[in-house]
């Protein structure tokens, strides 16, 4: 994950995280895995809007303060309940279901491009 950030970073292109986790918790999550200097810029928490996932308002709320619109945005997301608001907002969304208690099915159903290693980030989203 850190190596797609980076490739992202490099190429100039806007990122941020949008969770379902509060801040405070993002900030002690990032920090343990080395990338929450990656993500200081841009942290979004479902405690920012009146609705968290399965509604699309997070990641709404994400793109509107970036300045972009929601066709421009991709999710690279871990739930079922992220991949539907992601595809409610009208975004493009990756589905990791690389993690053993993963739902792949309810992942599939949702509606994401599904992806089970972190490495093939790079293969499947264009960065240019």
């Amino acid at each position: 994950m850190r190596d797609f950030i980076e490739a992202v970073r490099a190429a100039g292109i806007p990122y941020c995280v949008a969770t379902s986790a509060r801040i405070s918790k993002m900030h002690i999550t990032l920090g343990q895995t080395g990338l929450l200097p990656l993500f200081e810029h841009g942290m979004f928490s479902s405690t920012m809007v009146s609705r968290g996932k399965p509604f699309p308002d997070l990641f709404l709320h994400a793109a509107k303060t970036m300045g972009f619109v929601p066709a421009d945005c991709i999710v690279i997301e871990d739930s079922v309940a992220g991949t539907q608001a992601g595809i409610a907002a009208g975004m493009r969304v990756y589905s990791y279901h690389g993690d053993p208690y993963s739902d792949r099915d309810g992942l599939a159903s949702a509606g994401g491009v599904l992806f089970d290693d972190m490495r093939e980030l790079a293969g499947l989203v264009p960065i240019h």
